[in-house]
């Protein structure tokens, strides 16, 4: 098979990172017979620094025209005194716009080698924690309408949280549809008890649930009790759905419960194949060109990459296994290193040693 890839490589350590993950694949096409096609387009600062604008229409055309999306990282403090509508972030907002990306998917996983690394109890963390945060993308408060006006206290402001039937639809699917891949659980977040557009979420939900998916266990929890039952007990956590704001909220909690932003992925989704996968972290301008930043969730990005947009679970499989074999053999980048005197690989380091385990 063969297919067609638009690197965003962005900024800072995002040209390094997104190069390790594009010599993974060439490894796995080679291995498995694919052909993977990589087509670089600038984005966020370096597209400032090349065109004047953060999303050239260049890329966004390049981005539709292909059959998926790996992402580095955008911005740093080279370009923070633009205007809001020229930082290099707002690309970002622009390119899931343009590729109709409304779902975000954000695994959350204890790595066993890396428990000593996460802030909670060992009794807490012993047999680790593998959450898929599923996450509404381009609905709620974030999008709805906002303002200024005149109140009984003066001026105020006011922003609007607003889901129709349709969006809550389509992300529940995701959702259960991903649970059964997984281990058949959803938990569905929401705010019932004082918002309306969550009973509306609850609602519509449990229907799409017990109509479609009577096989997939679903539970309802309040945001704020999620809050704290991550901490309390994160391994009762299969897949989680919620809202644009409860989601970018507890996908930041749960990533820091896991020892390391740097070896997160994600993926953002439409309702076609095509999707977006980056790391959630962001550029480190600060370590850029020193050849010690942390691939693995770039890595990772490409793994959910082959399974989500490509369906090439056994190949996603083979990437997970390595970075596995690569962790569980002791070794460990700068960000993961701790005060276990071992010596920290470089990326291009990191990089070998993982296409060796594949």
């Amino acid at each position: 098979m063969e297919y067609n890839i638009a690197l965003l490589r962005g900024d800072g350590i995002g040209p390094e990172i997104v190069d390790s993950a594009v010599e993974v694949l060439e490894v796995i096409g080679e291995k498995y017979g694919h052909k993977f096609n990589f087509t670089p387009y600038l984005i966020g600062g370096a597209a400032i620094d090349e065109t004047g604008e953060p999303l050239p229409k260049e890329t966004v055309e390049g981005c539709l025209n292909s059959d998926s999306v790996l992402l580095g990282a955008v911005g740093g403090p080279k370009w923070d005194t633009l205007p809001g509508d020229k930082r290099p972030e707002k690309a970002l907002l622009g390119i899931r716009s343009a590729l109709g990306l409304f779902t975000n998917l954000r695994p959350a996983k204890l790595y066993p080698a890396l428990s000593g690394d996460c802030p909670l109890r060992p009794d807490i963390v012993k047999n680790g924690f593998d959450i898929m945060i599923v996450r509404e993308l381009t609905g709620g408060i974030y999008f709805g309408d906002r303002g200024y006006r005149e109140g009984k206290y003066g001026q105020e402001a006011y922003d609007t949280e607003c889901y129709s039937r349709m969006e809550i639809e389509r992300i529940a699917r995701v959702a259960f549809e991903t649970a059964r891949k997984r281990n058949g659980n959803v938990i569905s977040i929401d705010k019932a008890n004082v918002l309306e557009t969550s009973r509306l979420w609850r609602k519509t939900v449990h229907e799409i649930g017990e109509s479609d998916y009577p096989d997939v266990k679903c539970q309802d929890m309040l945001v704020d009790n999620a809050a704290m039952q991550l901490v309390k007990n994160p391994a009762q956590f299969d897949v989680v759905v919620t809202s644009n704001m409860f989601g970018d909220i507890l996908s930041d909690e749960a990533s820091q419960i896991t020892g390391s932003i740097g070896m997160l992925p994600s993926a953002s989704l439409n309702e076609s194949t095509r999707g977006m996968y980056e790391p959630i972290h962001g550029s480190a301008p600060d370590i850029a060109g020193q050849n010690i930043a942390n691939p693995i969730a770039t890595i990772l990005s490409a793994a959910m990459m082959l399974r989500y947009s490509f369906s090439l679970a056994e190949e996603a499989n083979a990437i997970e296994n390595a970075v596995d074999s690569f962790l569980n053999d002791g070794l460990r980048t700068a960000d993961i290193v701790g005060d276990s005197g071992k010596t920290p690989l470089g990326t291009t380091e990191v990089t070998a040693e993982i296409i060796k385990r594949l």
